[in-house]
């Protein structure tokens, strides 16, 4: 790469850290917006579930209530059927009918009307306006026995609004001889509302399949008698189904809603329970308020450090320009830079350090002036920085950057990171560098530290998965070169679902970690690697080792951890913690065609194989060949 490709480069980099700044808000905000919807969404799921309940168990009471009433009916029809309406018979009748109403709470009232709509009992107790004697004429009309249930209506007795249900009853010749009628009271079914409580501004409604709204909670007798029949769920024939939900704009009180009908598949009944949506929303509104503002706060502390950060940069491009640019402002800056700026001859000697030297290297710059540049870096590291160094002696490169271990005069190590170009005389001959270095030892431990964290188990202190296969990988094809063995052990922990609903998560964690100590110890090579595969899943790979082996290490790990004594009292077999081993061994150059995939899959059937002999065992895959083929010589 030329030099003034590596100063476009350089030069785009503020704008690319704001991009990857800008970048890195919207998706946060992005990511926590989606999040709060979500959980909007399983709000109003729940309360749709909710609803779905409430609806369906009220229209099952609405249904036993009209039933109830139906079975007094039908006695009443089968005895004027039998005996005929005489005086003595009604006087029975109507006496048993003030028995059953007193007995039962939900029956409003019984009566019985002749074929020409003379009260026979209860005189007076249904209105006779032209609504009220609908049931009457469609009885008289139709000849059909089975019950009819009228719209709702109110009583001229005392004023209530009630529901009728009513049968045909014939005389002996078969014609028609009257109606026995039964009310249930819309009060009733309201204050039996009111035992569901789902909310302050709930509200159940059951209406007749016409639409006339027969008993509500809340505001009951403001609301009863009220038409919805041009709602969409009367109009809209999507809606007519036996039940589902419903999202609506309530025309009664003008109520965005959450709610479920279900049709009565026996009686013309609708049953609505809603919940107003704005007060179920209201908790997920408040927290989805509190937590916004503090993904925005964090947003905007990002948003900050981004632009402290791109400011930063700007600066450093600014003073490497300057260095560049101008030899005379050289000085000037380097005495303002906290980073140490030094310059080094064509002799590798320092000519120049920066006061900022103490607190890079522990050394003042008096000290470190006419010595050799290269002093203090690591062993290891002088060849990479030597090799750097002389090629830009050599003109062949402008600019280098050089991450090394130097010497400390207090901390005995730190680490720098170097920025170098060369100086060059008017000629444009080479006169020797400039470096500017800064300590970036806290970003090295951070460094190292992402990187144990992303092949190490956190709860184990194992190798990951992701480590497991890398290793895998490397451990197949050195077999394979050195035609040498591998081996593979799958430890599967028994019943550890049901140890975790016995004892708890915490418990079940422990367990983990105490399972993974007792693998761990059977590591005695630098070669053997253990990893907690996925769950309670746990692998451990045996370079150079054969069948043989692989079984001895799998038992003294299954007997292990038998022997600890972890207490579990659902793993019936046992009593205590066991697991159950599935191992197989394999040697690559014998085996061209397979990959490291069918190791994993022969110690896999073989730790299956374990569980269905019983669990707490270990099984080779050689075991589990040999008894498949004496199955199938069977």
């Amino acid at each position: 790469m030329s030099a003034v490709t590596q100063r476009a480069g350089w030069s785009r980099l503020p704008l690319r850290a704001a991009a990857f700044v800008a970048l890195t808000c919207v998706a946060i905000l992005s990511v926590s917006g989606w999040r709060e919807w979500a959980a909007r969404d399983a709000v109003l799921k729940s309360a749709e579930a909710e609803m779905a309940n409430v609806a369906r168990s009220l229209t099952q009471h609405a249904e036993d209530s009209l039933d109830l009433l139906d079975s007094g009916v039908v006695g009443v029809v089968s005895r004027l059927e039998m005996d005929g309406t005489e005086p003595a018979t009604i006087a029975k009748l109507k006496t048993l009918q003030e028995a059953r109403k007193k007995a039962i709470e939900r029956i409003h009232s019984l009566a019985i009307i002749d074929d020409r709509g003379n009260w026979l009992t209860s005189p007076g107790t249904i209105g006779t306006t032209f609504n009220d004697d609908a049931f009457f004429r469609y009885h008289q009309l139709s000849p059909k026995r089975e019950p009819h249930v009228g719209r709702p209506v109110k009583s001229l007795l005392d004023g209530e609004w009630v529901v009728t249900l009513s049968r045909r009853f014939n005389k002996l010749d078969g014609s028609f001889g009257g109606v026995v009628l039964a009310t249930i009271s819309s009060g009733y079914l309201s204050h039996f509302y009111e035992q569901f409580e789902i909310g302050r501004n709930s509200s159940v409604a059951l209406t007749h399949g016409d639409g006339l709204i027969i008993a509500r909670n809340p505001s009951n007798e403001k609301f009863i008698g009220r038409s919805v029949a041009n709602t969409p769920l009367f109009r809209d024939a999507g809606l007519q189904r036996p039940g589902g939900v419903y999202h609506f704009k309530s025309p009664l009180d003008g109520a965005e809603r959450v709610s479920f009908f279900k049709r009565s598949g026996r009686y013309p009944l609708v049953l609505l329970a809603t919940v107003d949506k704005a007060e179920l929303l209201a908790p997920w509104r408040a927290a989805a308020i509190s937590r916004m503002l503090y993904v925005l706060a964090l947003v905007m502390l990002l948003a900050i450090i981004g632009a402290v950060l791109v400011r930063q940069l700007q600066r450093g491009q600014s003073m490497a320009a300057a260095l560049v640019e101008k030899e005379a402002h050289f000085r000037l800056l380097a005495e303002g830079s906290s980073d140490m700026v030094t310059r080094i001859g064509l002799d590798e000697r320092l000519r120049y350090v920066s006061p900022s030297s103490i607190g890079v290297v522990g050394w003042r710059a008096n000290q470190l002036i006419g010595t050799p540049a290269l002093a203090g870096v690591h062993a290891d590291d002088r060849p990479q920085v030597q090799a750097l160094v002389d090629a830009m002696k050599r003109g062949e490169k402008e600019e280098v950057r050089v991450t090394y271990r130097n010497a400390h005069r207090q901390n005995a190590e730190v680490w720098l990171e170097s920025t170098m170009r060369v100086t060059r005389k008017d000629n444009g001959s080479v006169d020797g560098v400039v470096a500017i270095s800064r300590d970036i030892t806290e970003q090295k431990k951070l460094e190292n530290r992402l990187e144990t964290l992303a092949i190490e188990d956190s709860l184990t202190g194992l190798a990951n998965r992701r480590r497991f296969d890398e290793r895998l990988k490397e451990e197949w094809a050195r077999a394979y070169r050195e035609r040498s063995s591998l081996s593979l052990l799958m430890i599967d922990v028994d019943h550890f679902k049901s140890y975790n609903d016995e004892y708890g998560h915490p418990a079940g964690d422990a367990c983990l970690r105490q399972v993974a100590q007792i693998i761990a110890t059977e590591m005695h090579r630098s070669s053997d690697l253990a990893a907690r595969y996925g769950g309670e899943e746990f692998a451990m790979l045996l370079p150079n080792t054969d069948a043989a082996g692989c079984a001895l290490i799998g038992d003294r790990i299954r007997r292990a951890i038998r022997d600890a004594g972890l207490v579990h009292t659902t793993n019936h077999a046992a009593g205590c913690v066991t697991a159950s081993l599935g191992g197989a061994a394999c040697r690559p150059a014998l085996e061209r065609t397979a990959g490291v995939t069918s190791l994993i899959e022969a110690a896999d059937q073989a730790l299956y194989a374990a569980k269905d002999a019983g669990r707490n065992r270990l099984m080779m895959s050689g075991e589990v060949s040999n008894l498949l083929l004496k199955a199938s010589g069977q």
